[in-house]
């Protein structure tokens, strides 16, 4: 009932209307429309029918669906602005985080993605109360006193590689539990090592076997510890600092991730009553609390990544394009990189977040020359350029005259399913699983293309279909909505043609 009601909600917006201008329409009240889209009210065929029809959009049929396609006319420029979105990564840990707290979480501007739903289900699964608001943007999370350990959605957990950042909070709650093996994307192997170097020194030792983690936990040994991460990942020094945060005594974390969804966990932190020194730096000190237990509010940030992604969509349709709310701390180097390649672009006065921390600017771009860089591009952790935006540079490579060497040195296998951007029109050559070769400019050409199962490739491809002149049908897209929330409507609002189907 809560997905049908996101449904109705989403295609309520879609359509601009209130919810007291869609009661009108159903002869109803507008709290009777709230239960709907929040899932509280029953729903009859002859209602669902009466939806579809109040909203001119057919949003549900009998018997079984099939795989979400689009159907892309491009060769069209991009116009107005487009707003970024919250942060998917900063959500997910944020909602691992309020497993800490016995007091009541209420997280403001969540993304409604596919990821938090999946995350939301485990939570959901044990025991945690999680209800959002009538606008569907605000969250409310509460934790019951005993956890559920033994229902847990093993099918939602293994479909998310974020349930590995359970193991920071629930070694505060039981002794012994297992968790699924974690899942996510298809981006090769990624050991889960660096995160059990991080967590021993809390007590936690964990042993994988049949398609589950089983977790012990002992005290820890010491009241102080330094903590040295063998990798600067962003989850892993997510799950150190949730551990240390109801850890007694002093925790330094070294070689830590200070990227946005660290800084955002940091900062719902130390609302709690967590000391954490170091904000922004790749040493934090964090000085745990046994016992958190505070009624807190928190706004998510935006989403560097979703902002990189908007750029890409203006810079490959040649557009005159504002982007607003972009964290500019976070896209730095993004920018620079493509000021070199000769990207023209301005940016407003900077201005804060609602979570009174980020700095947010506008980015308005122009039709820009391109050109290939001399040296490679390739990603490093914050602030260097984000890993995650790594995958967009090469559809602007391919609009830039010259060759251009992507370097992903992270994924096993990402770099792979940038080739596919070959099906339309660009010269990508796969020198191994970490590079590619990028040649432009391109001639893009309309073509039918399956989704690579992988987030920012597949965006990709979907971002240089709105370049290829002619239509192009882009299959299979759902994994899209795992990270990014009504992207095809907001491109649409921009004067892209985009038309969702099913088989």
């Amino acid at each position: 009932m809560q997905r049908i009601g996101m449904l109705v909600r989403d295609a309520r917006r879609h359509r601009g209307l209130t919810q007291q201008q869609l009661a009108e329409r159903l002869g109803t009240s507008q709290s009777a429309v709230a239960r709907i889209e929040q899932g509280g009210q029953n729903l009859t065929l002859e209602l669902l029918g009466r939806l579809s029809e109040a909203l001119e959009r057919e949003l549900f049929s009998v018997g079984p669906s099939g795989p979400t396609h689009l159907r892309v006319s491009g060769g069209v420029p991009l116009r107005g602005s487009v707003t970024v979105k919250s942060s998917k990564n900063a959500a997910v840990a944020l909602l691992c985080a309020a497993l800490l707290n016995r007091g009541r979480t209420t997280l403001r501007n969540v993304a409604r993605i596919v990821e938090v739903e999946r995350i939301l289900d485990v939570l959901r699964s044990i025991g945690v109360s999680a209800t959002w608001d009538t606008a569907g943007r605000d969250l409310t999370l509460v934790v019951p006193e005993q956890l559920d350990l033994a229902g847990i959605d093993a099918d939602a957990a293994r479909r998310t590689r974020s349930i590995i950042m359970f193991l920071g909070p629930l070694l505060h709650r039981a002794p012994s539990f297992d968790l699924p093996y974690a899942g996510g994307c298809d981006l090769g192997t990624r050991t889960v090592e660096p995160h059990m170097i991080a967590l021993r020194p809390f007590g936690l030792e964990v042993e994988a076997r049949g398609g589950s983690y089983h977790a012990a936990v002992t005290a820890p040994g010491t009241a102080d510890r330094t903590i040295v991460l063998t990798e600067r990942g962003d989850t892993v020094t997510e799950n150190a600092l949730l551990a240390a945060a109801r850890t007694d005594g002093t925790t330094t974390i070294r070689n830590a991730s200070s990227n946005y969804m660290v800084q955002d966990l940091c900062l719902y932190l130390q609302l709690l009553g967590v000391g954490v020194e170091g904000l922004g730096t790749t040493t934090l000190v964090v000085h745990g609390k046994p016992v958190l237990d505070a009624d807190v509010d928190y706004t998510i940030s935006e989403d560097p990544v979703e902002a990189m992604s908007l750029l890409t969509a203006g810079i490959v349709t040649d557009s005159e394009l504002t982007v607003c709310r972009a964290p500019i701390e976070f896209l730095e180097v993004e920018l620079a990189t493509l000021a070199e390649m000769g990207l023209r672009y301005r940016l407003s006065p900077e201005y804060l977040a609602d979570n009174g921390h980020t700095r947010l600017v506008d980015v308005t771009i122009s039709p820009s020359e391109l050109k290939a860089l001399i040296d490679k591009i390739h990603p490093m952790p914050f602030p260097g350029l984000n890993i995650d935006n790594l995958p967009f540079f090469a559809v602007i490579a391919a609009a830039a005259t010259g060759s251009t060497l992507i370097h992903d040195w992270v994924y096993d296998n990402r770099a792979i399913h940038l080739s596919d951007l070959t099906r339309l029109g660009a010269d990508v050559r796969l020198l191994d699983p970490h590079r590619v070769l990028v040649t432009g400019p391109t001639h893009w050409s309309s073509a039918e293309v399956v989704c690579p199962p992988a987030l920012r490739p597949a965006v990709c491809i979907l971002l240089a279909m709105l370049a290829a002149k002619g239509t192009s049908v882009l299959r299979n897209v759902d994994i899209i909505a795992r990270g990014y929330e009504q992207l095809y409507e907001r491109l649409v609002e921009m004067g892209a043609r985009i038309e969702v189907f099913h088989d």
